[in-house]
């Protein structure tokens, strides 16, 4: 793969010395480009670690762009699992980096205090303490009383409780950024400024040509870290990374005598229902809103014109009326603030992304190129990220799952327009409540709709996957329709019972368009895919579910694969891990010089699922297929007529009721939806969506990966045995790593479990107690309408996984009873078929 080199300068070794002040280095192993907090952690990181010639590249100065303006607030918090992770290394990191360095960094650990001041925020802390017991960060849910004596200049008179982290606070970024570069370079990094990027070139064989004006780096790998810069140089191969600049503004207020006379530093307040951060600074106070989504300015100039030469330490034009109403409102909660002065009013572009994520990682598409862009939170992230990712490249894997972050999460379908209202949104909805199964609707629906959409996008509820819209749940005369959400039971409770009942009972028909699909082809498909996978490959017109892993044997990717005919397979993974899936792949295919042709045809190919004991009676209809059970077998795949359209059919359903997967042409895919409901009229067809699939599929003892199984978990502990082929000949990646987990023996595996709860069921990741201490945690859950009690997967220590244990689940700071059951609780349909035939077969 090459692209086109733009102009440079050429420069000699010595112009470049002269120019830089130290050698120039003309290899290495990784050039980082971009000098802000985040890039220099990572040199450090590297560095440390023990990497050789690690090069950081500075266009201008280190901390120019959003670095040196930021805020530097710190906190533990974070409602995301792993992303908690990221903020505490972050934290330690930099509580021993002034010792570590000699520089000092201006950290300040007085705690936070998030404030509730309704209802709902009550229970979001509440749901936020029962996903936090089972992590080491200290968090604690607090009472009036404490929340005034962290912050005694409080009005009290709205404050009904708070989230209490110790040892949040602030730090000075500029002094960060420069002892992190005092770290990166006293473990050898080099870093070389003002050393802008002009061109990148790839090789034959995958390393990059760095163009400076300085002259021409070598390198194993590069790593964005540009900051608002990103686009830039991802455009240099290709690339439109969905990064933009906002403006965000803070006010910084003259002494304030109050603030002054004070013994101890007060905590750091975030008044969520305002919607602003405020801090101590000195003997004043500093204050940053976050304005609704109609009054946020984006610079989206700089995403179709590029950053403005030489732009780098300089601010935007400050608009205080734009942010008057939060002022208003954070002068009634602090009311010292009505008569400070402001000194200073800071408005300066920080970068988001559409879910306000960052991008870390490898990227897909091209070998050797990894992002760390788009953080929104830079200061709080970069410690914690330079570790993840130095980890991640060193190892070959990423420490822990961070799916969230992946910059493959994102494909073509994230233009421009959608861009600029998801990045609107999540500036403005920065401090809405954080629900169970958020939905948000700015920039929807992109291009990626499935052929049935409109069909169906006014029947029910939809949902946002990887771009496509999916159908949640639907609209029946008498239900409560629209998106009401809720720590509790909501509206959707009863519908989606009632499509559970349609399913177990008559014939359901659902939406799988967003699922991940690559035909995988060539002389060397087989054996790619035998180095790929834990499972056998299944023969031509079978189906299997597969198993990627990492090589210290942990569940990278869950697959379904098909052998369409000889040497040509087409794999199935979930909407979310479509990219990443397909990175791993294209990665190992190139690493092993395998013979294959790979392609995406995720666009092309709609999926229609129809399950329950009627979907045999609907198809037979409009085929001449044979549909029975010994025609078409369990797990088999065919290639039928329907209703006159050519369809891959294989008989799968992750129901684990009777059913079919149909792929589609999408062009093709509303005349058969329609086909198929018009057939199954009599048989009591109707629509159902996920909510309705995951219930069915946790009543059946099925694991999600993302869930029950990822980057986090081996599949030993998860319970996929069965998937797993450790004497198949084939080296499959992280065999010999899974050989080595089974001799030592396992700490901890994945239980069953069932809840006695009210008006509330599990989601996942919520604490599990027994005798007072924190045990485990859940992984998913759902309410089953089959046996009218609630259920879980969960992460138990072996002493107590037999059946009949008795545990407690947090939910909304609750403990409820739960116990260990038999699973699955509800046999699936090819199960109970054979159980049938053997029973008749004895008589």
């Amino acid at each position: 793969m090459y692209y086109q080199v733009q102009s440079q300068n050429a420069f000699s070794r010595s112009d470049a010395a002269s120019a830089l002040g130290k050698r120039w280095k003309d290899t290495a192993e990784t050039v980082i480009i971009g000098g802000g907090c985040v890039g220099t952690s990572l040199a450090y990181h590297l560095a440390k670690a023990g990497m050789k010639d690690v090069v950081l590249l500075e266009k201008s100065e280190l901390t120019a762009g959003s670095t040196w303006h930021a805020a530097g607030l710190t906190t533990y918090y974070h409602p995301g699992i792993n992303v908690k992770k990221i903020h505490y290394d972050s934290l330690k990191l930099y509580e021993n980096l002034e010792v570590e360095t000699g520089q000092a960094v201006g950290l300040h650990t007085p705690g936070s205090v998030r404030i509730a001041s309704t209802p709902a925020r009550v229970d979001e802390m509440r749901y936020q303490m029962t996903r936090t017991h089972w992590h080491v960060t200290e968090q604690y849910m607090i009472g009036p009383e404490k929340v005034q004596e962290l912050f005694p200049l409080l009005n009290m008179d709205k404050v009904l409780a708070g989230l209490y982290t110790p040892g949040d606070g602030h730090i000075d970024p500029y002094s960060l950024t420069m002892a992190l570069a005092a770290g990166a370079r006293m473990y050898g990094a080099q870093i070389y400024n003002p050393a802008p990027v002009t061109g990148l070139s790839q090789m034959s064989d995958g390393k990059w040509d760095v163009q400076t004006p300085h002259g021409t780096i070598r390198a194993n790998r590069i790593v964005n870290t540009a900051g608002f810069w990103a686009r830039e140089v991802g455009k240099m191969i290709g690339f439109e990374h969905p990064t933009i600049p906002v403006h965000h503004q803070y006010v910084v207020t003259a002494t304030v005598p109050e603030v002054k006379a004070l013994k101890k530093e007060l905590a750091v307040i975030r008044d969520l229902e305002a919607s602003y951060y405020l801090r101590q600074e000195r003997d004043g106070l500093l204050f940053g809103p976050y304005e609704k989504m109609e009054k946020m300015v984006l610079q989206d100039s700089w995403v179709r014109e590029g950053v403005p030469p030489g732009f780098g330490k300089e601010l935007f034009e400050s608009d205080l009326d734009r942010i008057m109403e939060h002022i208003e409102m954070a002068m009634e909660m602090v009311p010292v603030l009505k008569k400070a002065d402001i000194i200073n009013i800071v408005s300066g572009p920080i970068t988001y992304t559409p879910d306000l994520l960052p991008m870390v990682g490898p990227h897909q598409g091209v070998s050797n190129y990894w992002t760390a862009i788009g953080f929104g939170y830079g200061i709080v992230h970069a410690g914690g990220m330079g570790k993840f990712l130095s980890d991640w490249i060193r190892n070959g894997e990423p420490p822990y799952d961070l799916i969230e972050c992946d910059p493959n999460r994102y494909g073509k379908w994230t233009d421009v327009p959608f861009m600029c209202a998801k990045a609107r949104e999540s500036y403005g909805y920065n401090n809405v409540v954080g629900y169970p199964k958020e939905e948000r609707f700015a920039g929807r629906p992109t291009s990626r709709t499935s052929g049935v959409y409109e069909l169906l996008k006014d029947k029910g509820s939809m949902g946002f996957h990887a771009g496509w819209e999916q159908p949640h749940w639907f609209y029946k005369p008498g239900d409560e329709t629209g998106y009401k959400p809720s720590f509790r039971r909501t509206n959707w409770f009863r519908p989606v019972g009632r499509e559970c009942r349609l399913v177990m009972e008559k014939v359901g028909v659902i939406d799988l368009t967003p699922f991940g699909k690559f035909i995988v082809k060539g002389k060397d498909s087989h054996k790619l895919l035998d180095r790929l996978f834990a499972n056998t490959m299944p023969k031509v017109g079978l189906t299997n579910i597969s198993h990627m892993l990492t090589p210290n044997g942990r569940v990278y990717a869950e697959v379904t694969i098909t052998q369409l005919e000889p040497g040509k397979f087409l794999l199935i993974t979930g909407s979310g891990s479509e990219l990443h899936d397909l990175r791993w792949i294209e990665r190992e295919a190139v690493k092993g010089r395998y013979d294959v042709d790979i392609s995406n045809v995720t666009d092309d190919i709609g999926v229609l699922g129809i399950a329950g004991p009627n979907s045999r009676k609907v198809l037979q209809k409009l085929t001449n297929e044979d549909m029975s059970d010994a025609g078409f077998k369990f797990l088999h795949c065919k290639s039928i007529e329907l209703a006159g359209v050519t369809v891959r059919a294989i008989r799968i359903s992750y129901t684990g009721e009777l059913g079919w997967e149909l792929y589609i042409d999408q062009k093709n895919m509303a005349a058969v939806y329609q086909a198929i409901m018009a057939a199954g009229k009599d048989e009591g067809i109707d629509n159902f969506g996920t909510y309705a699939m995951n219930s069915l599929r946790l009543e059946k003892g099925f694991r999600g990966w993302g869930a029950e199984m990822n980057c986090d978990t081996n599949p030993l502990e998860a319970g996929l045995d069965y998937f797993i082929k450790l004497n198949k000949p084939a080296d499959f990646i992280g065999k010999a790593a899974l050989q080595e987990i089974k001799a030592k023996g396992l700490k901890r595996k994945l239980s069953y479990i069932s809840l006695d709860t009210d008006d509330i069921d599990p989601e996942g990741n919520e604490t599990i107690w027994h005798n007072g201490k924190v045990v485990g945690n859940t992984t998913s859950g759902a309410y089953s309408y089959s046996s009218q009690q609630s259920l879980a997967f969960a992460y138990l220590p072996l002493e107590l996984c037999s059946v009949g244990q008795k545990v407690e689940v947090e939910l909304l700071a609750r403990k409820y009873q739960a116990m260990v059951i038999q699973e699955p609780l509800v046999l699936t349909e090819p199960t109970r078929t054979r159980l049938q035939k053997k029973a008749k077969g004895k008589v």
